[in-house]
């Protein structure tokens, strides 16, 4: 194993509806850990893309007037443009339409039949259009799915082929059990290993429907074209077929990290796993499951008018003001709750009167007493305190240790009135601070590229001709 390389994939997303704020969460999210990597001075490759096929796709397709390719391919460039406006550092972008993941999907499911894992028989049932998934008894709430509208529940009767997932199950728990594959945060481990295990004791885990024989938007079975497979079992595949696409799959497989949101956690536990070891391929190492937002205490809906775009954070509040909020916003352990509100206050708290203030008020120090700064060195491992946050993906922890010594380096410009300092006195306490600052840009690199480039540059070699204000004020 490559201990140099680093494979990080982000959900790829439905593209049923525009990006919002919920995944622009676990994209930039990723896209902080990638970043972090590559500092580390591994080669990463990372990955993000459209989720295509499926029953609510061409629902939505239609009910917009469009054929279904003309409508994912309208929706997914949506997300590219999002990806881009947030400065997203991934090296594909993959869609699920792309022939060569159809190849690959193929060539995955004809082994996994021809190995016998994959048998024809009728099905009937409570399936959830939202889901795209069929529920048993356990999942429901007064006969619907509790996630989705109560209409996006119906019943179904008719011939699938079906992925034998009870073969793999118990093999599935032991390695969840033996940290062979790790799910952070912990918690969220706790929740699929006891609902797998429950479901085997109880005898309660059905084999995976893999097919739809009436789905007209779909990757066709290869030996009966009649039926589509199944949404997840196509879309699971993506992170391998990225590899093929680029022809880096022996270097980069098994993915050493997939980010994912907590309402398919279990697709990528048990069934992705199970599917794995049926195509007998290498598993991945770990999974990170963020939970959910709501906006000021309720569920982001388009009817409610609450649903907050990438766009409208770059335009209010910068690049980097809204990675910066997003990545403090994470919710860890349970879900959580955001909101222009929340977001202005702490914009304005965090990023203008402690980051900025620091940054403008030493560049204006610098200019008053006409500095020319003279110490470039950086400790690389200033903050090596931080690396077990990043291991264990606590984003809002690492930037909390962070801003916690911003607040200290202003705090000693005022305990130590630096401002009314001369000659070889201020001198020795202005490259303190300076090199302080950028300990903190260094380490500010992962989160706000824009302005980690921004401090590295001010005081590379003198503030004197800086201009900029580094976040400005809330209009």
């Amino acid at each position: 194993m490559d201990k140099n390389k680093f494979y990080i994939t982000t959900p790829i997303y439905y593209v049923n509806d525009e990006p919002h704020v919920g995944h622009a969460l676990s994209t930039v999210c990723a896209d902080i850990i990638a970043r972090y990597q590559r500092s580390l001075g591994k080669e990463v490759f990372f990955l993000t893309g459209t989720d295509e096929y499926g029953a609510k796709v061409l629902l939505k397709a239609k009910s917009e007037g469009k054929e279904p390719q003309q409508f994912v391919d309208s929706v997914a460039k949506e997300f590219e443009k999002a990806w881009k406006l947030l400065n997203v550092s991934n090296d594909i972008f993959i869609r699920t339409t792309d022939p060569r993941h159809k190849k690959n999907v193929e060539e995955f499911i004809n082994k996994v039949y021809q190995k016998g894992d994959i048998y024809k028989s009728e099905y009937e049932g409570y399936y959830c259009i939202g889901c795209e998934e069929f529920k048993v008894e356990r999942d429901l709430i007064e006969g619907h799915c509790p996630v989705h509208r109560p209409e996006q529940t119906v019943f179904q009767r008719e011939e699938n082929y079906f992925f034998k997932l009870t073969k793999y199950a118990t093999q599935v728990l032991e390695i969840l059990e033996n940290d062979e594959y790790q799910i952070l945060p912990k918690q969220k481990k706790h929740e699929i290993v006891t609902k797998l295990r429950d479901a085997i004791e109880k005898n309660e885990l059905p084999d995976l429907s893999i097919s739809r024989e009436n789905l007209d938007w779909g990757i066709r079975i290869p030996w009966d074209e009649k039926h589509a497979i199944y949404v997840w079992f196509d879309a699971l595949l993506n992170y391998s077929s990225a590899l093929k696409m680029k022809d880096i799959y022996d270097k980069f497989w098994p993915a050493d990290l997939h980010v994912v949101g907590k309402d398919i956690l279990w697709f990528h536990t048990t069934i992705w796993l199970s599917m794995l070891l049926a195509g007998e391929e290498e598993l991945p190492k770990q999974v990170f499951a963020t939970s959910y937002f709501t906006i000021d205490g309720q569920k982001m809906s388009k009817s409610l008018g609450n649903v907050i775009r990438p766009a409208d954070l770059v335009e209010k509040y910068g690049v980097d003001g809204a990675r910066y909020l997003l990545a403090t916003s994470l919710p860890y352990h349970d879900d959580g709750d955001i909101g222009y509100l929340k977001f202005d206050t702490r914009y304005t708290a965090d990023l203008v009167n402690n980051l900025g203030n620091l940054v403008n008020r030493v560049v204006g120090l610098i200019k008053k007493k006409d500095y020319t700064i003279k110490n470039f060195e950086l400790e690389q491992d200033y903050f090596s305190e931080l690396e077990p946050l990043f291991n264990e993906y606590k984003l809002h922890e690492v930037l909390q240790q962070i801003l916690m010594h911003v607040s200290k380096v202003n705090l000693k410009i005022s305990e130590e009135k630096l401002w009314e300092k001369e000659g070889e006195e201020f001198s020795t306490k202005i490259e303190s601070v300076v090199k302080s600052i950028r300990q903190i840009g260094y380490n500010l690199a992962p989160f706000m590229p824009n302005t980690s480039l921004f401090i590295n540059h001010t005081f590379a070699e003198s503030a004197k001709e800086s201009e900029q204000v580094l976040f400005p004020r809330l209009t």
